[in-house]
């Protein structure tokens, strides 16, 4: 049966502390090891968990810091410091560093996209996309100064006709003249009917 010892602040399973099983644990201990993962695990686990910011990463962390606890349990000296804060610091420790792992890993990936030589499809699409751009260009320049004009601030610029033609001073029945004009020759040059 685990109580806690209101006197002295430790853990105890009868009369055994943390301190006494993780020493029973560093020498081999598992069942030691089962009562003090039973008593210290949920708040190892919330502790790696707001370390790292996942719940499953926080999982792994966890698991890898219980079995170090289990591997290196023997070097454990009550002298330096209770169990608890023995287990929690190594807990912390070892989410500290997979923090720094995910950030180097996620940079790394990074530098390695930033350098990576385009795919031909990319190199493709861009070639594809600079001749529609010249060709669009190209087209605009064979409308009339006043048909441009008219698409530009309707097209570019989010007006409504009503709002063009108040701009320019016309009717919206010429603005609507003049874009739809402007339209059908730019369809005309691009290829289109």
């Amino acid at each position: 049966m685990v109580g806690v010892d209101h006197t002295n602040q430790s853990v105890v399973t009868g009369t055994v502390s943390f301190d006494d099983l993780l020493e029973a644990v560093g020498e081999g201990d598992r069942d030691a090891f089962d009562v003090l993962f039973d008593e210290l695990g949920p708040r190892t686990l919330a502790l790696a968990r707001r370390v790292v910011g996942s719940s499953a990463r926080g999982e792994e962390v966890l698991q890898d810091a219980w079995l170090q606890v289990w591997r290196t349990a023997g070097a454990y000296d009550r002298g330096r410091g209770s169990a608890r804060a023995w287990i929690t610091t190594l807990v912390h420790r070892r989410a500290v560093d997979t923090v720094r792992h995910d950030v180097a890993e996620h940079r790394r990936d990074e530098r390695f996209e930033a350098a990576r030589v385009p795919d031909f499809d990319s190199v493709s699409d861009d070639v594809v996309a600079r001749d529609e751009r010249i060709r669009v260009r190209a087209c605009l320049d064979t409308l009339t100064v006043k048909q441009r004009e008219a698409i530009d601030r309707a097209y570019f610029g989010g007006l409504t006709y009503s709002e063009v033609a108040a701009a320019l001073a016309l009717s919206p029945a010429t603005v609507k003249t003049r874009i739809r004009d402007g339209l059908q020759r730019l369809r005309t040059c691009m290829g289109g009917r």
